[in-house]
C-alpha cells in the first residue's frame, strides 16, 4: 500500500549526491523578504525552520508551518533555493501535491527540500486537512481540495516572494488527482505535472480490491451510490476544462495505478490541448524515479 501513496524521491538524491551529517540552521536577515518567520500571522503560524542534511543546506532552506483552511489547522512546508534568498528576486514555483492519505505518504522533514534542490525552486506543499497533526477530516479529493486552493492564495497574496507568472502544480498519484483537479478549478495554475497519477478514480476502484474499502471510508460513499463524488475526483472525464501544459509521466507495468489511465487521459487532452508531454517509462515504478529528472526539468523550462 505504501507502494502507491508514498513519492520516492530519495533514489534521485542518491544518483545526484550523498546525504551525510546535519548541519546547523541557516540565519537570514530579519528585513530579507525571504525571511519566512516574518509571515506569521493569525493564519500562517507555528513556524519553525528545519535543520536539514548537509548537503541539502547548503542549496536550500526548509520551514514547516500550520496555516488556516476553512477553519481547519494544516500543516504544510515550504523550500526555498538560497540563492534566491541571496538576491532577494521573485521565485518561480511549484505547489507539491502529496500522495496518500491521513495515515500513509505523509511528508517528512526534508521531502520538499529535495525536489528544490533538485528543481531550484520554490517548493511548497500541504499535509491536507487531517493528517500530520493537523485537524479536519482527510475525503480524498473533496473539502480538502480547499487546502490546496488555500495553499495558493498564500502564495498569491501573503508570501511576497513567489512569481504566480510561473506557478506550477504538481502531484503523485492521489496527488495527481488533486493537481488535475486544481488546474480544472483555478486560473493561477499556469502547468501542471502528474506522475503516476489518478485520473479515473471508477477505473481504480474496480481494479484494486483493497482501494475499496479505503474509497468508501474516506470519500463515504461508493461509485454505483454517487458516480457524480467518483467522476469529478477523475479528470477522464472533464479534459476540456484542463487548458494549461500537462506533463504526464507514467510507467508501462504500474502494479498501483493502471498505465491506461495515464494513456486514455492524454489521448482525449490531446484533442483540446497541444501543450501536453507523454513520458512513458518501461519499468513497474510507481512515483518519482531517478530517470524522470531530465525529462522534469527540460518540460519546465519549455513551459513554465
Amino acid at each position: 500500500m505504501k507502494k502507491f501513496l508514498c513519492i520516492n524521491i530519495s533514489v534521485i538524491l542518491l544518483f545526484l549526491f550523498a546525504l551525510s551529517g546535519c548541519s546547523e540552521n541557516i540565519e537570514i536577515a530579519e528585513d530579507n523578504i525571504y525571511n519566512f518567520i516574518n509571515y506569521q500571522n493569525e493564519e500562517v503560524y507555528d513556524i519553525e525552520q528545519i535543520e536539514l542534511s548537509n548537503s541539502l543546506s547548503k542549496s536550500c532552506i526548509s520551514y514547516k508551518f500550520t496555516y488556516i483552511s476553512d477553519g481547519y489547522q494544516v500543516k504544510a512546508y515550504i523550500s526555498i533555493p538560497l540563492s534566491l534568498v541571496e538576491n532577494q528576486s521573485l521565485g518561480k514555483c511549484i505547489l507539491y501535491n502529496r500522495g496518500g492519505n491521513s495515515k500513509i505518504g505523509l511528508l517528512g522533514d526534508e521531502d520538499t527540500a529535495k525536489l528544490c534542490v533538485l528543481t531550484n525552486r520554490i517548493i511548497v506543499a500541504s499535509q491536507y486537512r487531517g493528517a500530520g497533526g493537523g485537524s479536519g477530516k482527510d475525503e480524498f479529493g473533496g473539502k480538502d481540495l480547499n487546502d490546496v486552493i488555500k495553499l495558493i492564495d498564500l502564495c498569491e497574496t501573503h508570501f511576497d516572494f513567489i512569481n504566480m507568472k510561473d506557478f506550477c502544480v504538481a502531484g503523485v498519484s492521489r496527488g495527481g488527482m488533486m493537481t488535475y483537479m486544481t488546474a480544472k478549478q483555478d486560473n493561477r495554475v499556469k502547468g501542471i505535472i502528474a506522475i503516476s497519477a489518478v485520473s479515473d478514480l471508477f477505473q481504480s476502484y474496480e481494479a484494486r480490491e483493497d482501494m475499496q474499502k479505503l474509497l468508501y471510508n474516506y470519500i463515504g460513499t461508493t461509485p454505483e451510490q454517487n458516480p457524480e463524488e467518483y467522476e469529478k475526483r477523475s479528470a477522464i472525464y472533464w479534459t476540456e476544462e484542463i487548458t494549461v501544459p500537462v506533463l504526464i509521466i507514467h510507467s508501462k507495468y504500474d502494479e498501483q495505478v493502471s498505465f491506461s489511465q495515464a494513456e486514455d487521459l492524454y489521448k482525449k487532452l490531446k484533442q483540446n490541448n497541444k501543450h501536453i508531454y507523454f513520458s512513458v517509462r518501461d519499468d513497474n515504478i510507481h512515483g518519482l524515479s531517478d530517470g524522470d529528472l531530465e525529462v522534469i526539468l527540460d518540460w519546465l523550462d519549455t513551459n513554465i
